[in-house]
């Protein structure tokens, strides 16, 4: 497959066509003389063709880079597509929107979160536009959305955008959907001053890209150390985090859990789709030591008490508010290892572990982490979800991580 056909002099001087630049890259050229880049795959057994942009503004170098990306998607078993459709900042309905003429960007950006929020999974979702927009981009808030300028924008995304570029990312997007609202609205005219294509991307430097799915881990051989000195801990965010561990789910499902979800017998878990990233129903079996847990935190003092289906199993500070990602994360900081761990890499941890340590099949320990194995016809097809095998995987999980000879206080866990 040859690559980089085209020259800079080609593509200003191209006719009228498609212009293969190699590796599914084409630039398109009308016979008015409108020049776009576009990549063109097949999934299946289907052609695809993906818009990047169109020439000059988006120059030759940009669009190999993006052809790259989506050739690396696809080798990944992505659909280029769907994975910028997946991405895209989500569409507001500008009718939702009655800001008065004098609002500020602090009203408008806050109306579209209101407008936005109700089709949002969780409240975490919520959090980060609301980080991004009211924190972040707090040097906006009293300012009319006529008078924001390129530079103010900038100004905005400067101190973040090398060194946490993703969170950078979101900054810029949403304020874009705010500004875009705004015009729509009648409160301001022009170009948007956030707007990346031509203009930002022209003046900021290239963000550091994040490498996906390398959460830092701790070491299974430290994991039961770690745990007997979790569970010695008593504040609601020491236990949630130890039921996250227990039953290998993300931390984000764990503090919107509620009692409802639990079975009367307490040994099984079932977590509707709503709130599963796969969007399908996951039940989680619950070993002792997650039952344990459960007890502990059982508002009625009894582990044969009941709670209402609703109230939630690790409760915040504020009435019928979950716990805060940072409550959930604390103890890493406290306990010491934080700089080798984070909460979501105790998935790693758990996934590590069955591997090297046990003979549990290798499908039976992705359905525990919630993971899809297999194309579309095997997932069809497979309608069990293995709960029995599951539970002996956990079970065994759960005697690991509480093995009393593993036990470890605080200053050993520090020095481990």
């Amino acid at each position: 497959m040859k690559l980089n056909k085209l020259t800079d002099r080609e593509a200003k001087t191209a006719a009228a066509g498609l212009h293969s630049d190699g590796g599914g890259l084409y630039l398109n050229v009308k016979t008015t003389g409108a020049r776009a880049w576009v990549f063109v795959y097949r999934t299946g057994k289907r052609r695809r063709e993906m818009g990047l942009g169109g020439y000059p503004g988006v120059k030759l170098v940009e669009a190999r880079a993006a052809a790259v990306e989506a050739r690396a998607q696809i080798a990944r078993g992505e659909d280029p597509i769907e994975a910028r459709r997946a991405n895209a900042p989500p569409a507001v309905d500008p009718t939702a929107i009655d800001a008065p003429a004098a609002a500020t960007f602090k009203v408008v950006a806050q109306q579209v979160i209101d407008s936005l929020s109700p089709g949002w999974r969780g409240a975490k979702t919520k959090e980060g536009w609301e980080r991004s927009l009211l924190r972040q981009a707090a040097p906006l808030a009293d300012k009319l959305p006529a008078d924001i300028t390129t530079q103010d924008v900038l100004d905005v995304l400067n101190p973040y955008w090398t060194s946490r570029p993703e969170s950078a990312g979101k900054l810029r997007d949403r304020i874009e959907t705010v500004l875009d609202v705004a015009k729509v609205n009648g409160l301001r005219e022009g170009e948007n001053p956030a707007r990346w294509r031509g203009h930002l991307a022209l003046m900021l430097p290239k963000r550091r890209k994040l490498s996906k799915g390398h959460h830092r881990a701790l070491p299974y051989e430290r994991a039961a150390g770690f745990m007997a000195a979790l569970l010695a801990e008593r504040a609601m965010g020491a236990r949630a985090l130890s039921f996250v561990i227990l039953t290998g789910v993300r931390e984000g499902v764990v503090r919107t859990a509620t009692w409802g979800e639990i079975s009367p017998a307490g040994d099984l878990w079932t977590i509707p789709k709503a709130r599963m990233k796969s969007e399908r129903d996951h039940r989680v079996p619950l070993s002792a030591a997650a039952r344990a847990v459960l007890v502990g935190v059982n508002p009625t003092g009894s582990s044969d008490g009941v709670p209402p289906a609703g109230q939630l199993i690790f409760p915040g500070g504020k009435p019928g508010r979950p716990l805060s990602n940072t409550a959930v994360a604390k103890p890493l900081k406290e306990l010491g290892v934080a700089a080798d761990a984070t909460i979501h890499g105790f998935r790693s941890t758990l996934r590590d572990w069955a591997g090297d340590e046990t003979d549990h099949p290798r499908e039976v320990i992705e359905a525990a982490l919630a993971h899809l194995v297999g194309d579309e016809t095997e997932q069809a097809y497979r309608r069990r979800d293995a709960l029995e095998k599951r539970r002996r995987l956990m079970d065994d999980w759960g005697t690991f991580l509480t093995t009393p000879d593993q036990a470890a206080s605080r200053d050993e866990i520090r020095s481990m």
